[in-house]
């Protein structure tokens, strides 16, 4: 776990125990936990919503060319400054190239099994994917897990940090309340190649796919899936919480799947499509 996560996970105003103890647990000085305070400057936080933005846009634009839009828009950012900020909040530029997913040492890649396969019931696939949800203050990170024929978000976490454990959360509580897919489809992030997300599935006998690297089509229902999250909601608002934006998130999810009509299901809600037919389990 890097520096950053560590300071991450500092409660100020947990009642039970101290800064100073949280710090020495941590590994971490009292002064770090200060100074991540003041590099993430309100200036920072203003760029990352820009590229944010663009990113939903132009998901091929590198650091290069976001240096380059940035500095358009009157902003004078150096490409290192803009490859911290996107490091930090998680995107790269989707675009056939070497580490465009970067899986954790030693973890275990799965061919992508979707290729030419016709999809056509609930549960046959799910998929999952994380995004950057800017707040007034600061930044956190959202899972999702969908069903992909009805495009039905079965379950979400929200996370300060960018660990597997809030991903694992969102994928038991789905396999819980909605049973068990044939393939789970991922991305060659370190959070689902990780041995303990990998291994909920296979207890469960899921087959895994994962896309290619750079692959930005393998999961593109769950890209479109972020597209309407941030323009139909988080865009609209300043969040000034965690707890502020779980609860808008609550009241959006429930929206989308059970009102929101869709063009690419002939304008019902995944809701309709979902729950239309019997709910296949793998064998």
């Amino acid at each position: 776990m890097s520096r950053a996560q560590r300071v991450a996970l500092v409660e100020p105003q947990a009642p039970d125990i101290s800064l100073r103890r949280q710090c020495q647990l941590l590994g971490i000085s009292r002064f770090s936990m200060y100074y991540q305070r003041k590099a993430l400057r309100a200036y920072d936080l203003e760029l990352m919503r820009l590229i944010d933005a663009e990113h939903l846009r132009t998901p091929v634009y590198g650091s290069r060319r976001m240096s380059a839009y940035l500095n358009r828009l009157g902003h004078a950012v150096s490409r290192k400054r803009v490859q911290r900020l996107m490091r930090g909040m998680g995107l790269q530029a989707i675009y056939p190239k070497p580490c465009t997913s970067r899986p954790g040492t030693g973890h275990r890649i799965y061919p992508y099994l979707l290729r030419g396969r016709v999809i056509d019931r609930p549960n046959q696939v799910w998929a999952t994917d994380i995004t950057y949800i800017p707040l007034a203050r600061g930044f956190m990170y959202l899972v999702a897990i969908m069903d992909w024929h009805s495009r039905r978000v079965l379950a979400w976490r929200v996370s300060n940090t960018l660990d597997t454990d809030f991903c694992i959360d969102a994928l038991e509580e789905a396999l819980a309340c909605y049973g068990k897919p044939e393939i789970f489809n991922t991305d060659q992030g370190c959070q689902f190649t990780s041995q303990s997300f990998t291994e909920v599935l296979e207890a469960h006998d899921v087959r895994i796919s994962m896309d290619g690297k750079g692959r930005y089509q393998d999961n593109i229902f769950v890209e479109r899936l972020w597209r309407s999250v941030k323009y139909e909601c988080v865009y609209l608002k300043a969040f000034e919480s965690g707890a502020h934006l779980r609860r808008d998130l609550k009241r959006y999810f429930a929206w989308y799947n059970t009102e929101r009509p869709h063009q690419g299901l002939d304008d019902a809600t995944p809701d309709e499509v979902y729950f239309s037919q019997p709910l296949t389990q793998a064998a």
